[in-house]
């Protein structure tokens, strides 16, 4: 395409960057380039592709997509969320000591805790919305401080551009789980961080068709790297799953503003409610991380957390939804609820649910983009069944 894209607005990036006429054809959408090899024109020559793991013309436009979007140097797609995460670890040496939000992805907390921890890579959990706990966190041998915010599901924020600067002061790298935000309300690099992560399963995709991880970096020099890893550990993003994802991204600008208006109608019906005991959402002025969530987002999201006092009055909750459905993840056009103690979090002990606010009356709901009036009915008749 013609143009820095990187002057032109969010949504016109989300539809057009890395994404080139087929030169083939002119198609307008990117092809699914179903190869696993290439042709070389001769002996040591060839059109910059050689074997799939390495490129693949339909990854390279969904990495060239993220990247310009988050405002990186290069992005990275992996075939889950996890691989993306693990990828970003190798960064970390066996003797080093990684900083980590206490709230984050329950996959991210496995993989810290007990797969890099038998390679000699230390960590240590933190209330990330203190800066001072993070700093009192660090050592000589840290190497990188890991964010997610707002987290799930307990909608903890963080403090990015304070956490990017600790990280500065100390020489360390930071990384952002920007999954619940996406970069249509929130830009982590843009506030200091050096990388930032997508699960693309969720809202960049939000169609719940496909499973993926993105990884973006700020540095080449650490694009370089992380290219690398894809090559020697093969966890890639496959072209049919890049197509689905660039596919998704064209409606983010969108799909953010409804999911968020909708969010904002259910949480109106639910703050104060005589049935709620409260309820978790950044756009709430008493939230805790209102204030700095305005400061680093133009959003709030559509993730939501609200407490029912106890397992049974959930229970009834959820399964009198109509509308709406049970079920595992977030991010898609369909609204979706779970209840985080015996789902989500159902791994992580019960003292460290109580310890994080996860208690059995918890219900999360990732709001889609259905009729607000619908959603707000579904609710309301769900609640009069508690």
């Amino acid at each position: 395409m013609k143009g820095d894209w990187k002057t032109r607005g969010f949504a016109t990036r989300a539809i057009h960057a890395g994404q080139h006429p087929d030169p083939t054809t002119g198609a307008v959408t990117t092809p699914i380039y179903a190869t696993s090899t290439y042709v070389l024109d001769e002996l040591g020559k060839h059109k910059g592709f050689e074997y799939a793991r390495v490129q693949n013309p339909t990854r390279y436009a969904l990495e060239a997509n993220v990247a310009a979007l988050e405002g990186g140097a290069t992005g990275h797609a992996f075939a889950s969320g996890m691989s993306a995460i693990a990828a970003l670890l190798t960064l970390v040496r066996a003797g080093e000591h990684v900083v980590f939000s206490r709230n984050v992805y329950g996959g991210t907390y496995r993989f810290l805790t007990q797969v890099l921890s038998r390679y000699d890579v230390r960590s240590s959990r933190v209330d990330s919305r203190d800066l001072d706990q993070i700093r009192a966190a660090i050592v000589p041998e840290t190497r990188m401080i890991y964010v997610e915010t707002p987290t799930n599901p307990m909608m903890e924020v963080t403090d990015l551009a304070g956490a990017a600067q600790l990280a500065r002061d100390h020489g360390l790298l930071l990384a952002v789980d920007n999954t619940f935000m996406s970069p249509y309300f929130q830009r982590p690099l843009e506030l200091g961080a050096d990388f930032v992560l997508h699960s693309t399963t969720k809202f960049l995709n939000g169609h719940s068709d496909s499973i993926g991880g993105a990884l973006v970096a700020k540095s080449a020099e650490h694009g370089d790297w992380f290219a690398f890893v894809q090559k020697s550990e093969g966890a890639i993003l496959s072209p049919w799953d890049s197509f689905l994802v660039l596919r998704g991204i064209k409606t983010l600008a969108v799909r953010m503003e409804r999911h968020e208006s909708n969010a904002r109608a259910i949480v109106a019906l639910l703050d104060g409610h005589p049935k709620v005991k409260s309820v978790l959402w950044p756009g709430l002025p008493s939230h805790a991380g209102h204030a700095v969530q305005k400061r680093q987002a133009t959003g709030f999201g559509a993730l939501l957390t609200f407490d029912l006092g106890g397992y049974e009055a959930a229970k009834r909750f959820l399964d009198r939804v109509e509308v709406m459905s049970l079920a595992e993840s977030l991010g898609g056009v369909e609204t979706l609820t779970s209840h985080p103690a015996s789902m989500t979090h159902a791994s992580v002990p019960p003292a460290k649910r109580a310890e994080l606010g996860i208690t059995d009356g918890l219900v999360r709901i990732s709001v889609g983009i259905e009729d607000e009036s619908d959603l707000v009915a579904d609710v309301a008749q769900a609640l009069d069944a508690v």
